[in-house]
């Protein structure tokens, strides 16, 4: 017996009503407020959801929140990994790993525009490292942004790298949350369960890889041209430590353990292990940065790691919830048949170009939050896929690439432009940057979306859901070919 849909006065359009009270609230905290916090972004949904229920048609008001639970249900396993990740990610920090190439690049005497692309790699390396690109950028700026205009560096290009390189990390990040809700949106057709995070990770490297080769050499060629200034050396000096550098062991192991395995659960418990017991034999970490107490408070990378996720995993939950109600009143199936009734869904290309579109819009409407964006529009993505055949993987890939693209360098409507320029106030020898001035050196967006869209255009890594050698996961999580 089919569901009876989920009704609303005024048609099955009102089923919107909490996305655009939702994107009220994103712009209200961005563009007015001019502040950036997950929590704030989980309440407006909330209230959106609590506004929208009212306009529900009588005897549906009940199956709006069961909708809403529907929803958040299929948030669980992504709410789960990211708990997991977040202690990971709290070790790697504790650590700080980024004063290990703040040395590699003193021992090295690079500077000016070399001084950019170096700080483009290491921000890659620590925010893969760590699997938070916001994370990141508040760690590295204060070090790499200092030393760096004092070392002849564009500041606005300096800015940009720093920007992209967090950006980088959440793209291919087995522990990004990007990275996990990408493949924990794309179904298997044939097989039951979703694209394993190992699968996406390892299909993916060959797009961000590439858009990282051409954003370096652009970062080195027009990263310099600033004024050197004394000081920089003062700053290397008290923000270098060669040891921190032996953290990069468990990183890559767990990086190494989740391609070879799929399977991110025992990645991070390698990882875990691994990097806590180098950490105590380096004395980057001590017993009480583990576990301990302090003013009658939980301390910790362990703890901290799970608090630092709380945010992030209520936004997940409030935006899934959202969907739910999408869900339950046709309205995602509608978009997915208009899309696939278009032009567009005649072939496999059409179907990208109307992915790439979508994905796009959306991260663009919720103000550069991309873990939102892909939890919105990733049912609608993985509809139009599964009726073109494409691989989970191929769309997984699509919707974090081309998410973390161009959109983002957009100067009034990307959060990672306008924390990115926040970051650089407070200095007395460079001026505070304006979103315009950051915005225009994004080179990693504007590269990462022409590599896509040649990906597009000429098939170039496009599978298709039972492609000889391809990894098929199944529910147990089991591994076949």
């Amino acid at each position: 017996m089919e569901k009876k849909k989920l009704e609303f006065r005024g048609g099955w359009s009102v089923a919107f009503l909490p996305v655009y009270i939702f994107l009220f609230f994103c712009i209200l905290y961005f563009v007015v407020f001019k502040t950036f916090e997950m929590y704030a972004l989980a309440m407006g949904a909330f209230v959106a959801l609590l506004i929208s229920a009212l306009f529900t048609r009588r005897g549906h008001y009940e199956q709006f929140w069961e909708a809403v639970y529907a929803g958040a249900r299929e948030a669980v396993p992504v709410t789960v990994l990211l708990l997991i990740i977040g202690m990971f990610s709290a070790m790697i920090k504790a650590t700080n790993i980024s004063t290990g190439f703040v040395w590699l690049a003193d021992s090295l005497n690079v500077d000016g525009g070399l001084f950019t692309a170096f700080t483009f790699f290491a921000v890659c390396v620590i925010a893969s490292a760590t699997g938070s690109s916001l994370g990141t950028m508040f760690t590295c700026f204060p070090i790499f942004y200092a030393a760096g205009i004092l070392l002849g560096s564009n500041p606005a290009a300096l800015a940009g790298a720093i920007v992209c390189g967090g950006i980088f990390g959440d793209n291919v990040a087995p522990i990004s949350d990007t990275t996990i809700i990408s493949a924990g949106t794309q179904e298997y057709t044939k097989k039951s369960g979703f694209a394993d995070v190992g699968g996406c990770v390892a299909s993916r490297l060959k797009y961000s890889l590439a858009a990282g080769a051409i954003s370096f050499a652009l970062f080195w060629i027009f990263g310099g041209g600033g004024t050197s200034g004394s000081g920089a050396k003062e700053i290397l000096a008290e923000n270098k430590n060669p040891v921190t550098l032996v953290m990069l062991v468990p990183v890559a192991l767990m990086l190494i353990t989740a391609v070879k395995t799929r399977n991110i659960y025992k990645a991070i418990t390698v990882g875990l292990i691994l990097g806590t017991i180098i950490g105590l034999a380096f004395r980057l970490l001590t017993p009480d940065s583990i576990l301990s107490v302090k003013d009658g408070a939980p301390a910790g990378f362990l703890t901290d790691g799970i608090n630092g996720m709380i945010a992030t995993i209520t936004l997940v939950i409030s935006v899934y919830g959202i969907m739910g109600v999408l869900t339950a009143a046709g309205a995602l199936e509608r978009i997915t048949d208009m899309i696939l009734g278009s032009r567009l869904g005649k072939s496999a290309c059409g179907a990208e170009i109307a992915m790439m579109l979508g994905i796009s819009v959306t991260t663009m409407f919720f103000g550069g939050v991309t873990s939102a964006s892909m939890a919105t529009f990733g049912k609608i993505q993985n509809e139009i896929g599964k009726r073109a055949g494409l691989h989970p993987y191929r769309r997984a890939n699509l919707l974090d690439g081309f998410a973390n693209s161009i959109v983002l360098a957009v100067p009034f409507l990307s959060v990672f432009v306008f924390i990115g320029s926040s970051l650089t106030a407070g200095y007395e020898y460079a001026k505070a940057l304006s979103v315009t001035q950051v915005g225009s050196f994004m080179f990693y967006c504007f590269s990462l979306f022409l590599v896509l869209l040649f990906s597009v255009i000429t098939g170039w890594g496009r599978m298709y859901e039972g492609d000889g050698g391809c990894p098929v996961k199944k529910a147990d999580g089991e591994i076949s070919f």
